[in-house]
């Protein structure tokens, strides 16, 4: 298993990262708005170049998603679609699982809520 960590200039967001065998995740943690999600859509990019057969994106640690953020898993989402690989998005707090409820996402992700901690371990 490797593990790297990303943050940006603005430490509005920091991405942990790990790897084994086949599968990546990407544990997101603080705001990810207009200035963060390009540090998530850059990881997300990154694990798909990586020829991973899984990406599970946990969101449990994030305080804050907008619609840049919902945009970037939107387009994971598509891409894991055209790639035929298993996008798995977790999330724990209203802060991610109303966004992605309004804007329909919840469904289309097929999101799985976790229990607060519960997804950084699964």
């Amino acid at each position: 298993m490797t593990a790297t960590s990303i943050s940006t200039g603005e430490d509005l967001v920091s991405i942990a990262v790990s790897a084994s065998a086949a599968s990546l995740r990407l544990v997101v943690a603080g705001e990810v708005d207009s200035s963060s999600a390009p540090a998530l859509r850059t990881a997300v990019d990154d694990a798909f170049a990586a020829g991973v057969s899984e990406l599970v994106v946990d969101l449990g640690a994030v305080t804050f998603l907008d619609s840049a953020g919902l945009c970037v898993l939107a387009g994971a989402h598509r891409r894991a679609e055209e790639e035929c690989v298993r996008l798995r998005v977790l999330a724990c707090n209203r802060a991610v699982i109303r966004p992605l409820q309004i804007t329909g996402l919840w469904e289309l992700l097929a999101v799985e809520q976790v229990e607060p901690g519960a997804g950084s371990a699964a």
